[in-house]
């Protein structure tokens, strides 16, 4: 930065002027004013000069403007002052708007300095954005502020009368605070021509006045004199002090005390204990008696000096009454006084100069810390600023600085005692969020002192670490037939940045086709869930990428894949291709008997040998590993030894030869069974005739052999038939009782309703029998249509014909005829006590294409015409005109059940 003179401090408002005596003082203040200038003495170093008594506001020197500061940089740059020494910072202060340096209390030179030749202030002015640090030093210039002042307001002589025209006579020195041409002093004697003033330069350059005689002293004219010394110094405007000198002129005391020496140095070690003998003056007076007895004293000497030293008045020793401190004071010079007996003085000079000690430990004092850094900081980046002081001299104020502590930092000797702690390779703040050391100060007296303080320094975050998945791929593996919504598994990525550059979250980027849909993933927590439920049938594997993206800006990001494998479950069942369930199925489901011409057959040789193959069962199952393996076993058969299945293979095989006992028509069942838990089966339903050819198989096929049946069917239809027989008996018991009722008439309370509320039609059977060799004989009366009663409250249907099976075929009376057979609806019955005849059958001439209702008729009539056959002779004529009204056999099955005698009778020849 170039140098050159700063602006020259004009009047600021608030400043206070010094105190002054006139124009004159004005004009010298002003001329101290102008006299203000800096100048760069070294780098980084600037100096301003400024007059003392300056009141606070007034203005040093645009500081920032020295500093290559422009107004607009101030508040980014935070200029500042700041130093060791606190002291020194209450005398200035830096404006924040301006940048500009003022003063903040007022300037007294002698209160900040003393007797010293030069005075300053130096401190330091930091800035920020970067870091930096400029010293600024501030000389503070004399101003004539001190009049000259004499210890005693009166100084009193004893001069003989005999003292000759010449004679001189030390006179007490002025004392001036100030220092310079302001503390130069001259002096002037008024008040009597008998004695004048002389002036004698003492070797330390000060002027010593003395009195001299200027004509003989006769004490009887004239015993006192009363004069006035005046004390002038050189500085601008003009101070003087005076005082008044009494002269007594005595008798006979001819000769003053004389010292040994007219300066006397001595040189001590500061610290020194109370009371310490420092050196020791001696005066001699060749007088005798009283007038040679000489006594010590201090001479005009500040009140600092009384209270650090002390003079014996008898032996003239000098010794210290109060601490001494180097950094204090290093030198202090006072005169003494030796006084006789008849009031004779001399006097002499005192120097003592104090020796340091290695008593002051090094302070450090932190002018600024810069943390946290940012962990991006390139190296060399100040980071601190410290101030190392040591108030000693010599070796013992010579101080070196080194950091303790293991940390990226390294400390760097500045200007000015000053040093700078900057980072020395790059910072990570995910290794290490802090660094502590220890700044170690030391000086190098003897033994070496030194001061310690702690320095922390924070490192802020930059985003510059990416998340990091735990895996770089996931697998999860989940069940089929899941729930929408459940948890897959949960990925995990971490970021070892802080705050929102470590803040993650997670989506979907991606993976295999189609697989978007299947599952979801929660922002926040990175946990997966299933869209949808699964089915391994449909889709086996998928993969999906999950990227995690930080909160940094800008953003960093990583991507991981998940790979979700969909495990089978059991929720398929074995699925048989061959035999296929169809026809038998529907007719089981119906409650009757499967139809043989609908459901597959097998024909199987009678003379098959064991390991025949009959059929092979084939079945498949949607499932996958032991969920697919099918296992086959045979739980239904009618000959259980007859018939195996393999195992594994499904093949049904022939256990032993066939024989001629064994049923001609075969039912097998056969369950598919898979490994899976719980286990899923079905059934497979094989029908196996036993022939020879195909053309003997088809009239089993048309048949249903009783040893067939398997004992399950035969127990079915034995409570089939109990329960119809059960069902006709109490029909039979109920139509009974109706008919009784009917002739009885109507109760007394329905004949109060009328006769038209409650009818009920015809019944479809006779209310009696007919006779005949069973013990139970049924008249069966079968009718084209509906023959089921129906109440009467609803409209009556037409009446329904219902002809006897005698009428059809002929017959023989039977008894009466019921009432309802031929009546009408709402007809009154024919007479109940008439003849009713049944008319034998003509011929047997029927259509083949007649319903099996007509089949039964005529079964029944030719039971009811053949009444001298045996029971077993009519059921098989009976049978077979059944069968021939029928016209074939599927339409004759379900219409009776008949033996193979029944069969072969009706198709045999005549």
């Amino acid at each position: 930065m170039a140098g050159g003179p700063g602006p020259v401090p004009g009047r600021v408002p608030g400043r206070v002027p010094v105190p002054s005596r006139g124009r004159a003082a004005g004009r010298v203040l002003l001329a101290a004013l102008l006299l203000g200038s800096w100048c760069r003495a070294a780098p980084e170093r600037i100096r301003y000069a400024i007059p003392e008594e300056l009141g606070r506001g007034s203005l040093v020197g645009p500081l920032a403007r020295d500093l290559g500061l422009s107004p607009a940089e101030l508040p980014a740059r935070k200029l500042r002052v700041a130093s060791a020494a606190k002291r020194q910072l209450k005398y200035f202060t830096v404006s924040e708007e301006t940048g500009n340096l003022y003063v903040s209390e007022r300037l007294d030179r002698e209160e900040m300095c003393g007797e010293s030749a030069s005075c300053s202030v130096s401190f330091e002015a930091l800035v920020q954005n970067p870091l930096n640090v400029f010293h600024v030093e501030v000389a503070i210039q004399d101003v004539n502020d001190n009049t000259p002042a004499f210890s005693k307001p009166a100084l009193d002589l004893e001069i003989g009368e005999w003292t000759l025209p010449g004679a001189r006579f030390p006179l007490e020195m002025a004392r001036d605070a100030d220092v310079g041409s302001n503390s130069l002093l001259t002096y002037e004697l008024t008040g009597d021509p008998s004695f004048s003033l002389a002036v004698k330069e003492s070797s330390g350059g000060k002027q010593q006045p003395e009195l001299v005689v200027e004509r003989a002293l006769d004490r009887e004219k004239q015993s006192s004199f009363q004069l006035v010394l005046t004390a002038v110094d050189g500085g601008e405007p003009v101070r003087s002090g005076t005082v008044q000198v009494r002269v007594n002129v005595t008798d006979a005391n001819d000769n003053a005390p004389v010292f040994s020496k007219g300066v006397y140095e001595a040189r001590v070690r500061e610290n020194l204990p109370a009371g310490s003998l420092v050196l020791r003056v001696r005066a001699t007076d060749a007088d005798a008696g009283s007038n040679g007895r000489v006594s010590y004293s201090f001479g005009n000497v500040p009140d600092g000096v009384r209270a650090l030293f002390s003079v014996d008045s008898d032996s003239g020793e000098v010794r210290t009454a109060g601490p001494l401190d180097f950094e204090e004071r290093s030198k202090y010079g006072f005169g003494l006084e030796a006084r006789d007996g008849g009031g004779l003085t001399a006097h002499c000079e005192v120097q003592i100069d104090i020796t340091d000690e290695n008593d002051n430990a090094p302070e450090i004092t932190m002018l600024s810390v810069s943390s946290p850094v940012p962990e991006d900081a390139p190296a060399g980046t100040v980071v601190a600023v410290v101030k190392v002081r040591d108030r000693d001299s010599g070796e013992n104020g010579q101080v070196w600085c080194e950091l303790s502590g293991e940390a990226p930092l390294s400390i760097v000797a500045s200007s000015g005692g000053s040093y700078k702690v900057v980072t020395s390779s790059a910072l990570d703040r995910e290794q290490a969020a802090e660094h502590r050391v220890t700044v170690v100060a030391r000086d190098r007296g003897i033994p070496a002192l030194s001061s310690r303080t702690a320095l922390v320094l924070e490192v802020s975050d930059v985003n510059d670490n990416a998340p990091v998945f735990e895996e770089a791929a996931y697998s999860a593996y989940v069940a089929e037939n899941n729930a929408a919504g459940a948890a897959v598994l949960r990925v995990r990525a971490r970021d070892a940045d802080a705050g929102a550059n470590g803040r993650v979250s997670y989506w979907l980027a991606g993976g295999s086709a189609g697989a978007a849909p299947y599952v979801s993933v929660e922002a926040r927590s990175g946990a997966v869930y299933a869209q949808r439920s699964f089915d391994y049938e449909q889709c086996r594997e998928f993969a999906v990428a999950v990227r995690a993206q930080d909160g940094g800006a800008p953003a960093r990001s990583s991507t991981a894949t998940v790979r979700v494998f969909v495990l089978d479950r059991n929720d398929n069942a074995p699925r048989v291709l061959w035999p296929a369930a169809g026809a038998g199925a529907a007719a089981g489901a119906a409650g009757a008997a499967p139809v043989p011409a609908a459901a597959p057959f097998e024909v199987v040789p009678r003379s098959a040998e064991a390991g025949y193959l009959v059929a092979k069962v084939v079945a498949v199952d949607a499932d996958a590993g032991r969920n697919a393996w099918l296992s086959y076993e045979l739980v239904q058969a009618p000959e259980p030894a007859l018939f195996r299945v393999g195992l594994h293979s499904g093949e049904v095989r022939t256990a032993r030869a066939v024989s001629e006992r064994d049923a001609a028509k075969q039912r097998l069942v056969a369950v598919v069974k898979d490994h899976g838990q719980p286990a899923l089966s079905a059934t497979a339903t094989l029908h196996v005739v036993l022939a020879e050819s195909l053309q003997e198989a088809l009239p089993e096929l048309s048949e249903r052999a009783a040893g067939a049946d398997s004992p399950a069917e035969l127990q079915f239809y034995l409570v089939l038939a109990l329960a119809l027989l059960s069902a006709l008996f109490l029909l039979s018991v109920a139509l009974a009782v109706l008919a009784r009722v009917r002739r009885a008439g109507p109760p007394a309370v329905l004949r109060c309703l009328g006769a038209q509320r409650f009818s009920v039609a015809g019944a479809a059977f006779p209310a009696d029998f007919c006779e005949g060799t069973l013990p139970y004989s049924y008249n069966l009366c079968v009718a084209p249509g509906r023959a089921v009663a129906e109440a009467a409250w609803l409209p009556p249907p037409p009446p329904l014909p219902s002809l006897p099976a005698e009428e059809l075929v002929g017959g023989e009376p039977c008894g009466k005829r019921s009432p309802s057979s031929s009546a009408g609806a709402g007809e009154p019955p024919a007479d109940a006590d008439a003849p009713q005849v049944c008319k034998p059958a003509r011929s047997l001439s029927l259509s083949l294409s007649q319903p099996h209702a007509e089949a039964a008729a005529l079964r029944c009539a030719v039971l009811r015409g053949l009444p001298d056959l045996s029971f077993h002779e009519r059921m098989t004529r009976s049978c077979a005109v059944s069968f021939l009204a029928a016209g074939s056999v599927e339409r004759f099955l379900p219409s009776s059940l008949c033996c193979r005698k029944c069969y072969r009778y009706a198709v045999a020849p005549g």
